[in-house]
């Protein structure tokens, strides 16, 4: 059975897309080709990186990607993050599923013990789209 591939695509992929992507790819290794990217990269967010340990998932040797290296690449679902990337999401080759879940960015949260618990939301908000698109792959998120 030849993989599906999938994009998980937010402005800095730092946090939300990093997350999607360790989850799916530890979830489904078999079955999806998982990326992520950014419409302008930073740093993975160190609480990311700890925030999806305390899980299990180890993300710290993903790193941030441009959108722009994926230019031509076709994709069988593109899934967006955040608006700002959905506003900005170039089109890709082929046909595509595109997905959009409008998660808040957990890297605007201040003081250590918010931050933590704002990672923390978030990292169940995303396990829980990652479980419900893992079981219906060809259902239509809105957008």
């Amino acid at each position: 059975m030849e993989k599906k591939k999938v994009l998980f695509l937010c402005t800095g992929n730092s946090c939300r897309s990093q997350m999607a992507e360790g989850f799916l790819k530890h979830m489904t290794p078999d079955e999806f080709e998982v990326s992520s990217a950014g419409t302008d990269p930073a740093q993975v967010n160190p609480a990311s990186v700890r925030t999806m340990q305390e899980v299990g998932i180890d993300i710290s040797g993903q790193k941030p990607e441009s959108v722009n290296k994926y230019a031509g690449t076709k994709f069988d679902y593109v899934i967006t993050v955040c608006g700002d990337a959905k506003e900005t999401c170039p089109v890709f080759p082929g046909k595509y599923t595109r997905i959009h879940w409008d998660i808040e960015d957990p890297a605007k949260s201040s003081g250590t013990d918010g931050e933590a618990l704002t990672f923390r939301v978030t990292r169940e908000i995303i396990r829980d789209k990652i479980e419900k698109f893992s079981k219906n792959k060809e259902m239509q998120f809105p957008l």
